[in-house]
């Protein structure tokens, strides 16, 4: 322990917390400051619950533009845009739009697989060490489709991310009720033509899953802070000398940035321009009773957008982006669409007399690509942007930026992955 450094870790959601404790496992000494009064109480609260690897594939793409243009104006599109002036999202879509070919979507596509395929094999060896329960299952996701042409479109991507590495097999509707029998009834209606099972992806709570991980790296050393809203990095010419939050300023040899949609907000006054947007979305939890005709596993409806886990006792269902920045109202009409979505696929779903709706802010780069790794300053890292895979790809984003400050080669190629690619 002697031998290793200071870091301060600024974020307790699944992505600092995972920081935390892959760094304090590797022999230094770590201190996490977070604005909230527990970890994992924004994005990681309550969403989609999926470690999905099968979902890596990119916002941008060929097949998007004509998508979006379909859905503006549209009350219930998976994709709501508030048009506005501002900068940061007009620069932040020019990016996009170029990363909208088919060249681009495959190499942004390799990247994401990358990171989410080493963290699934992380996540399982924590599992393995801490024999933590987080209400998870692994029997796969199943991606399923009621169009016709949507699902032919489908499997040439799966045919793409098979041939970088995922396990993922096609389905008709009979193979997709024989995997889930709970959508006979979705079949039976004209609902289901087909799906793509992928073996090797799961789910579980992120939000116990971050809890239970901080109890394990508090045991380890970790310092947690919390209630305590972070103002500023105090530039030191080339070095960050502190970090000041609004009681105290805090010193340490290194610091990470794991703050998703707010990292921005943070690196601008030091001239680092981090194209990361927030993208609202909503999800709803419903409590399951003994004659619930619900899923098992975990599903993924792609044409609508939503994703579907089964945590314990509840069903959990979430979806949608809204880009109208940093609101975090919960706008009725759109959480009760990701509803009557869920009811209408599973009537029996759970009680929806109760439903538990919530919103968070997903931090979406133009690529959907993460950005982990060193900045201009020798003592600032970044580990941010995971857009809705953040908890699919904590584990071994974890494990990658702490290899990294420890002076170590991480387990996989660092190329893309880094904010140089926005130079």
């Amino acid at each position: 322990m002697n031998d290793g450094k200071d870091i301060i870790i600024l974020g307790a959601g699944v992505i600092g917390v995972t920081s935390a404790y892959y760094l304090a496992r590797a022999g230094h000494r770590v201190t996490v400051i977070d604005r909230q009064p527990g970890p994992g109480l924004e994005t990681s609260y309550a969403n989609g619950g999926q470690i999905s690897a099968s979902h890596a594939v990119p916002w941008a793409m060929p097949s998007t533009l004509p998508k979006i243009i379909k859905w503006l104006g549209r009350a219930d599109a998976p994709l709501k845009i508030r048009l506005r002036a501002d900068p940061a999202l007009l620069a932040w879509c020019v990016r996009f739009l170029a990363n909208c070919t088919s060249g681009r979507a495959a190499v942004n596509m390799e990247r994401m697989l990358r990171i989410a395929l080493y963290s699934r094999q992380a996540l399982a060896e924590i599992e393995c060490e801490t024999a933590m329960d987080y209400q998870q299952r692994s029997c796969g996701i199943l991606h399923i489709y009621g169009d016709p042409s949507e699902y032919k479109q489908a499997c040439l991507q799966a045919g793409q991310l098979s041939d970088i590495g995922l396990e993922n097999h096609p389905l008709d509707g009979f193979g997709c009720v024989h995997v889930e029998p709970a959508l006979a009834s979705a079949r039976n209606r004209g609902l289901l033509v087909g799906g793509i099972h992928t073996p090797g992806d799961g789910s579980g709570d992120a939000h116990m899953f971050t809890a239970q991980l901080a109890d394990i790296a508090a045991g380890l050393g970790v310092e947690f802070i919390y209630d305590s809203p972070i103002r500023r990095l105090i530039d030191d010419g080339g070095r960050i000398a502190g970090v000041e939050t609004e009681t105290e300023i805090r010193r340490g040899d290194a610091y990470v940035v794991a703050l998703a949609s707010y990292s921005p907000l943070l690196l601008r006054p030091l001239g680092i321009r981090l194209p990361i947007i927030p993208a609202k979305g909503y999800s709803v939890t419903l409590p399951l009773t003994a004659d619930t005709v619900a899923p098992t596993v975990s599903l993924i409806q792609d044409e609508k957008k939503l994703v579907y886990s089964r945590l314990g006792q509840r069903l959990r269902v979430a979806g949608t982006a809204d880009l109208t920045g940093y609101d975090l109202s919960i706008d009725d009409r759109r959480a009760r669409m990701v509803l009557d979505a869920a009811l209408e696929l599973f009537p029996g779903a759970g009680n929806s007399a109760e439903p538990e709706f919530w919103a968070g802010l997903r931090p979406k780069t133009p690529d959907s690509v993460p950005v982990i790794g060193p900045t201009r300053y020798d003592n600032l890292f970044l580990n941010t942007g995971h857009g809705t895979l953040g908890w699919t790809m904590a584990c071994g984003s974890g494990r990658f930026i702490a290899d990294m400050i420890s002076g170590k080669t991480p387990k996989i190629d660092m190329l893309g992955l880094g904010i140089e690619r926005f130079k």
